[in-house]
């Protein structure tokens, strides 16, 4: 059971104090009656609830596919940075979060939900999420790099990293390469690259598994998954 103005928070007609404003005006039905208790408890899956003549559906879960920009922190909430929820505009349910982190300075894909069952398979190294991104590097990357990245590097860890794949797009006195990772270690894939004498000025993350990141979305900018995305996600990860 869930408060009626948490309801209609979470299925997107405004804040508290919005909703508040919109049950008081007497646009809210419930099961055909209107209604005007906020505190009202209804029953999220079964109830039919319309807002101003318009639906409210509730769903249990929600997917957030972002483009996160750089300088914005992959959490939930910090007293004195921004985070990428204070990114996303609309009312979101509680419990939302990013799956994996990414750095500071990291842009790139990541998914926000509230499923915290698909999150963690997504996450599991028993599971093996491919993860790709695409760098740039100070120094020169050849052969002899993709070959320790493949064999798996000492980063300081218990155990060397998983065999990762290195691929070359340009090398120079900047280089810039696509890495294939199966793991989510702190800040790994710069150390990966301190481990054999480099360091990443840049790092972009491409995809997680099957969901690859929407070449239109602008950094910061977001949009839900598709149902064929999620459930690409959730049968990769069974």
């Amino acid at each position: 059971m869930m408060r009626l103005d948490r309801y209609l928070c979470e299925t997107g007609f405004g804040t508290r104090s919005q909703v508040k404003a919109l049950l008081k005006k007497g646009l809210v039905q419930v099961d055909g009656e209107i209604v005007k208790k906020a505190e009202l408890k209804i029953d999220e899956e079964r109830a039919q609830v319309f807002c101003g003549g318009a639906a409210a559906v509730y769903q249990k879960y929600i997917y957030l596919m972002m483009n996160k920009p750089p300088g914005v922190l992959s959490a939930t909430e910090d007293r004195r940075q921004k985070t990428v929820l204070d990114l996303v505009e609309e009312p979101v349910p509680d419990g939302i979060f990013p799956v994996g982190r990414l750095d500071k300075d990291t842009e790139g894909l990541l998914l926000l939900t509230n499923d915290g069952e698909l999150a963690h398979r997504l996450l599991s190294p028993k599971k093996h999420v491919d993860k790709i991104y695409e760098a740039r590097v100070e120094g020169r990357v050849t052969g002899e790099h993709v070959r320790r990245f493949e064999e798996g590097l000492e980063i300081g860890e218990k155990r060397p990293t998983l065999p990762a794949v290195l691929e070359i797009l340009s090398s120079g006195e900047e280089s810039r390469v696509r890495i294939t990772i199966r793991e989510g270690k702190f800040h790994q894939i710069k150390r990966m690259f301190e481990a054999v004498g480099c360091r990443v000025l840049w790092l972009k993350r491409l995809s997680m598994g099957s969901l690859q990141l929407d070449g239109s979305l602008a950094p910061g900018e977001y949009r839900a998954l598709r149902p064929e995305e999620t459930e690409r996600l959730k049968e990769q990860t069974e």
